[in-house]
Order: C-alpha cells, then structure tokens, then sequence
C-alpha cells in the first residue's frame, strides 16, 4: 500500500452514521479499505454500512459503555478479521448555558461520551495493534480543545481532554509501532452545526466573519485530514493535534477575519 490507497486495510469508525463519522466511512471505503460503522443508533448505524456495500459491516454500541465497546470491537474483529485503523468520530455537543444554570448530569453525559469514549475505544483496540507492531489511532478533538468556548465548559474539557489523552498514548505506544493522533475541527457543515444554526444557537454569519477562509468545512476536508494521518504518508507524526479550521485558532486581529454581507 503507498500514499492513500488502503486497499487491504480494516477500519473501525465509532460515530459513523452521520456527519463527520459519515464522510469518513465513505471516503475510506472509496480507498479500498473494509470499514466497520458503529453508532449508538443500531438502525442508522446497519444502513449505513449497507450504503457502503457488502464488504463493509455494522458495529452499533455505545462508547460511554465499557462493555458496549467490547461488544462493538468484536463485532468489527468478526466482520473484518483485524482492526488496523481506529477513527473516533462518536461525540456529541453541549446546551448553550449559563455554568450556574448547567447540571452534572448534563457535565458527566458529556465527559463519559466524549472523551471517555474515546480513551475506551482506543485502549479496546490497541491489544491487536501493540501485538502486530502497527496501527493507526485517529481522534477528534475540536477547537474547543485549544481555546475556551464560554457557556462549553463541559465540551471544551471534554476535547481538551482528547487533546491530552492522544499524546499520552501517542508517547506510550508509538515505539511499538501504534501512532495516535486527533484532528481540531473548527466549525463543520454537519446536521448537527446546521441543526444549531437554524435554532439559532450558532450565527453562521459571525463563524463565517471569523474565520479567515470565510466559510465553514465540510465534513469531507476532515475526512480528507484524518485519512492522511491514518496513512503511511504520515508515517513519522505521532502525538499531533491538527487543526481544521479555516485559520480560525490562529488568527489574532480585533476585528472581523473577512467581509460577509
């Protein structure tokens, strides 16, 4: 196998029915890989992979759940044979609430499902991984990873936490053959960005004006990102966290990044 081809290669992605998840399956399946979907939502997740075709399978679970994600890991070994790349796409977002008003329950949703998935999906497949000498760990972390969202308080620790949690292992693992990186998202033309846009919970406009290439991604360009560290094109990097925003982190200035009416 050489650059992006991953004719040959199995590939687990946890929230794989939708947005981000979803991208990613069908670009990795257009690559030749054999790809196992898991969701939470069994009935999205066996349509999905039967989008993608007969060779692809279904693992639906839920990562919050330490033995869901056995069931979920077994499932994608019995399907494909071997897991050789982990994509972690499963997450969820926040309320947009004052921190007086925020409860724990809605604190601990968001830390279990986030970022204790994403430790649990990865500590499910390293075993095979670390055994073989190879493999490739891909997580997503956000922007809120890097800078602070108010009234995210439980999201932004959740994908600072993701952020940590891929260096750890990336310093663990790497010299036996396990690279572990995540992507940093910025704003994502996903169902569930679009979703808040159209509640009014997020201003299209104002990402737009922040952002200095004007417009948010597409779940594709994260895709495209994550493929690229899943490959041996990125054979030497290990404990990065990329960001995919546009310029959005990295620009400083008072004002508005560009012009939009």
């Amino acid at each position: 196998m050489s650059g992006m081809d991953f004719s040959g290669k199995a590939v687990l992605i946890t929230g794989g029915a939708s947005g981000i998840g979803r991208a990613s399956a069908s670009l990795f399946a257009g690559s030749g890989a054999s790809v196992a979907v898991s969701d939470i939502n069994e009935e999205k997740t066996r349509e999905a992979a039967l989008e993608l075709g007969n060779q692809h399978v279904a693992a639906p679970g839920d990562v919050a759940d330490e033995a869901s994600v056995a069931g979920i890991v077994e499932a994608a070994r019995a399907g494909l044979g071997k897991i050789d790349i982990l994509i972690n796409c499963a997450g969820v977002s926040d309320t947009f609430a004052p921190t007086l008003e925020q409860s724990m329950a809605h604190w601990q949703r968001i830390i279990d499902i986030n970022l204790t998935g994403t430790y649990l999906t990865c500590r499910a497949v390293a075993g095979e991984m670390l055994e073989r000498g190879e493999g490739a760990i891909v997580n997503i972390s956000s922007i809120a990873g890097l800078v602070g969202l108010p009234y995210r308080n439980a999201y932004t620790a959740s994908k600072h936490g993701v952020a940590g949690v891929t260096k750890s292992l990336a310093s663990e693992w790497g010299h036996r053959g396990v690279r572990v990186n995540a992507v940093s998202p910025g704003y994502v033309a996903t169902p569930m960005v679009k979703d808040f846009i159209s509640k009014g919970l997020v201003d299209e406009k104002a990402i737009q004006r922040r952002t200095p290439m004007g417009r948010l991604a597409t779940p594709e360009e994260i895709g495209n990102v994550m493929m690229f560290l899943a490959s041996p094109l990125a054979s030497y990097i290990n404990g990065a966290v990329i960001p995919i925003d546009g310029g959005y982190v990295g620009y400083g200035a008072a004002g508005p990044a560009v012009d939009i009416d």
